[in-house]
């Protein structure tokens, strides 16, 4: 996998294989090529999702009105943030 890939990129390729691996239109040996590379592919976008998510910080207000971040949790809902 290109370290310069975008994640679009990665994705719109990702999206790209699985059409033709649902077509059904490709032998065996193409259509287990594809998902090789559809795996990473996989793997490589949600690597990079993941670092993304390391990056967001989430912008909260507390009982007192004082405003600070704390670190994005993707399962977490946060009832306090400023963007509701």
């Amino acid at each position: 996998m290109a370290s310069e890939m975008k994640f679009e990129a990665g994705l719109k390729k990702l999206e790209e294989i699985v059409e033709k691996l649902e077509s059904g239109d490709i032998g065996l040996d193409e259509s287990l090529k594809l998902y090789e590379e559809g795996m990473k592919l996989l793997k490589f976008c949600t690597a990079k999702l993941d670092e993304v998510e390391k990056k967001i910080e989430i912008l909260v207000k507390d009982k007192e009105g004082k405003i600070s971040t704390k670190p994005f949790k993707a399962e977490e809902k946060e009832d306090n943030n400023l963007f509701k």
